[in-house]
Order: C-alpha cells, then structure tokens, then sequence
C-alpha cells in the first residue's frame, strides 16, 4: 500500500532488501542451490570492498586505508571463492545432465556468463597489476570472455590513472562509471567527498582517451548548500564531456553513515532539483530510463553499441564473488555477512581473507523466494524502470496476469496519477517515476517489511 508522505523512502535497486536475508539454517550446498537452474544467460559480479576515502553519504560495504598485503589476502581469497563456485556450477549442471560430476558426457561448455560487472567500494583502488590478476580469473576460472560481453566497471577520479584505464580498456571494458556527484568543490566537500574539480576533469579526459564505448556520470541532488543554480551548473559540467549515461542520485542521509548525523526534511528541495534535472537533460536529447538513469539514444551516439545480451535481470540469475557481493538463483538470494560500520565492515573482510576453499562451498545468509515473492521481485523490477511492465513476459513466465495479481497495488497507483495502463500494459507516468523511491518500497511485501525492520544496523 502506497500511504508514505516522503518520496525518499529507500532507493530499490534489488528485491528483496538485503537487510531481509538471515542466517541459512542449515547452510545448503551451493551445487544443490543451483541445480537445476538455467545457467546459459548469468551475470557475473566482482566486488572489491576498497576505497581511498569514505564519503559521507556511501553505505556500500566498503573500507578505506586498505594495506597492500590486505589487498593481496583479499585477491587470495577471491581466487579461492572463484574456484569453489565455477567447481559447484560445473556439478549443478553435470546432475542436471545426469551424468557424474566431470564426467564425459556430462554438461558442455559449463555456465555461461552473458554480461559481468567489477563494482565496490572502487575497484580502481587495485593497481594495475592486480587488477589484470582479477581479470585473469574472471576469465581462466569463471570462463568469462570479457572481450566478447559488456563489462561495467566503477572508477573514482583518483584511482582513475591511465595505467589502470589502459588495463581495463585492453580486456574488454564497455563501460565505465565514475562518481562526481558534484563538480563545484564546495558542494564535494560537504557530502564529505574531497575532491577538486580539476582532479574530476583530468580524470575525465583520460576516460574519454582509453575509448570506453559508454561513460557514466553519477552526479547528486540535495547536498548542503546546493541551489537550483549550482544544480544546474553541474548538470552542464557533465554535459560538456557527453557522457553516454548520466545518473542522478538524491542524497539519502543513512544510519551509520557520516551525514546521517545530520538529517533534516529536505524532500520537496531534492524533488525541485530532481525535476529540473530531469527536464534539463530530456532538452538536452537524452532519453530516461528509470528515476535515476538517463542516456543518449543509439543515433546519438558516437558508434553503435559493440556487444548486445539477451541478459534479464527480472529472471535471469548473478554470480557475485567477493565479500559484499550478492547471488540470485530463482528460489534463493544469498551472500556473504553485511554491514555498513567501519568496525563491522574490517571485521567481516579480515574474516573472509582466512576462508578456506571449502568454506565457499554452501550459502552463509539469503532469503527464499516463494512463488509470490517472484512475482513482486519481477514486478518491481520492471515497473520501476521508465518502459514499464510487459504484460505478455509477465504471462509467459508465470501464467498468469499481472493485473489481476497486483490489481489493487495499481488501482492505488493509478489514483495518485502515479500509474497509467496503455493497451493493458502498465507504466509509471512522469510522477511516478518521480516518487520511484516511494512506490518501489511500498511494494514490499510484508514477510520483507518484517524482516527489514527487525534487521539490526551494524
């Protein structure tokens, strides 16, 4: 039921919420987890839990101040999760097939990985060289073709430098996203981001030099002292380097987190630059894709996309690797341990760098999906991005409709004019993208609502 007052709920990126996961009791064998699952479209996820600062509004899991001998027990470990995981995928698709895990005869070829992304944290924290090492196992032990599917890695414009962009160009990086959130100096500080504007454009120069085929821009709204003016500014600061997608984020103030401290009720400011931010860049040619993403159309790019994926992130499932990183089958999400507290976070990591090769061998904590909570999860999915909910996958994959499934949740949607149905297939309107946040949370289910707030930040 939609009856929140603030558009700034929470920002649904998956469903359901990691503070819904608990303990899995027992702990099941990930071979049995992925039995019988489709395994010819996944997506692989590295997560490197490194940063050189933590900024005031980030609740990522994620450490600062990392020592090299840390980084290289944490790429020990990886290796070890990497092998124990592509090892139970492999005998997933063997007892699929029928036949004994190895053997001749059994699944060819193992899983397939239609699409891969190296998030954090910033992965640009590894050096070059140890970032050829991730990449090498990406490859020899997942199977991955980094050059043949697009591959999305984070950046930050400090770790940006051009031995790493040339590392991550030669093996096949698509895309590339780096987080400005402001380009006036004065506003990077005060969401605890120190950074200078110069830094921020001699990064930037040196993206657009490697030849990535997509730049992202991430940029936020609502930060102390930000005005219509200054919004705007940033907004042409990013628009002058014509980055094929741009993001905005509304700054949340979050338990935990530096500015969390100093929450104040700011909504109808962050929806006043919102607005002007998504008008400014709808002038400007670019097409939305959900509350927070807008890119350029193909024509208007500067050369046709190099790699396509049949990829679904509605049904299809995700290999995460690395402490924070999660994985989705149908039946089951699940990870490793999260936190957002600096004490916590260290804990966790110092904890994962000791794991052995058979301690990657089962899902620690996760959450169940039942055949309602599929539903959900597919219709959040896809009513939150801009093209809406297609009726006719909806049937194919569950058989029946969503209309009739999530009637009411529409009929309240509708009212608030935040919903229209053209030709039976549902989609927020320009309203109701705007309360994305809002709708997105108010979806929930409430075995999730439960358990989100019984989940004890840490």
């Amino acid at each position: 039921m939609v009856t929140a007052t603030s558009p700034y709920q929470g920002y649904v990126y998956a469903y359901p919420h990691k503070t819904a996961y608990r303990p899995l009791d027992p702990r099941p064998p990930l071979r049995r987890v992925w039995e019988g699952e489709p395994m010819d479209s996944l997506s692989l996820y590295l997560h490197i839990p490194f940063c050189e600062m933590r900024c005031g509004f980030c609740n990522l899991f994620t450490r600062t101040g990392a020592p090299d001998e840390l980084v290289a027990a944490y790429l020990d470990a990886l290796e070890r999760q990497a092998g124990a995981v592509r090892e139970a995928l492999d005998a997933a698709l063997d007892s699929a097939s029928g036949a004994a895990p190895g053997a001749p005869g059994g699944a060819p070829g193992g899983p397939v990985f239609a699409v891969a992304a190296v998030g954090g944290g910033t992965p640009t924290y590894l050096s070059a060289a140890e970032l050829t090492r991730l990449f090498d196992l990406a490859e020899r032990t997942m199977g991955v073709d980094l050059r043949t599917v697009p591959l999305s890695v984070e950046t930050s414009p400090a770790t940006a430098t051009a031995d790493r962009l040339a590392v991550l160009a030669e093996r096949g990086t698509t895309r590339i996203s780096i987080g400005v959130q402001s380009f006036i100096d004065a506003e990077a500080r005060a969401a605890v981001r120190p950074q200078r504007r110069a830094e921020v454009e001699a990064a930037l120069g040196r993206i657009r030099e490697a030849g990535f085929e997509t730049l992202n821009l991430d940029l936020i709204y609502g930060i102390d002292g930000q005005d219509a003016r200054s919004w705007r500014h940033s907004l042409d600061a990013a628009l002058a380097w014509k980055p094929e997608e741009i993001y905005l984020y509304p700054l949340y103030v979050r338990p935990l987190t530096g500015l969390g401290r100093r929450a104040r009720d700011w909504d109808d400011h962050r929806l006043g630059l919102y607005r002007r931010g998504r008008d400014h860049l709808l002038a400007a040619g670019y097409e939305q894709v959900s509350m927070r993403m807008f890119r350029l159309p193909d024509p208007a790019r500067t050369a046709a996309p190099a790699h396509t994926t049949g990829y679904c992130c509605q049904s299809d499932g995700m290999v995460g690797l690395g402490c924070g990183a999660r994985s989705y089958t149908s039946a089951l999400h699940y990870s490793h341990e999260y936190a957002v507290g600096t004490r916590q976070v260290r804990a966790i990591i110092d904890d994962y760098v000791r794991l052995a090769p058979g301690d990657f061998t089962a899902a620690n904590v996760g959450f169940r999906l039942g055949d309602d909570e599929r539903r959900r999860r597919h219709l959040i999915q896809s009513l939150l991005q801009a093209e809406g909910l297609d009726p006719a996958a909806y049937r194919a994959r569950f058989g029946t409709e969503a209309t009739a499934d999530f009637g009411s949740e529409f009929d309240r949607l509708a009212a608030r004019g935040w919903l229209e149905t053209d030709a039976g297939w549902p989609r927020l309107t320009a309203e109701g993208l705007a309360h994305s946040d809002a709708i997105g949370p108010a979806l929930f289910s409430g075995a999730v609502r439960e358990l989100m707030a019984g989940y004890e930040a840490r």
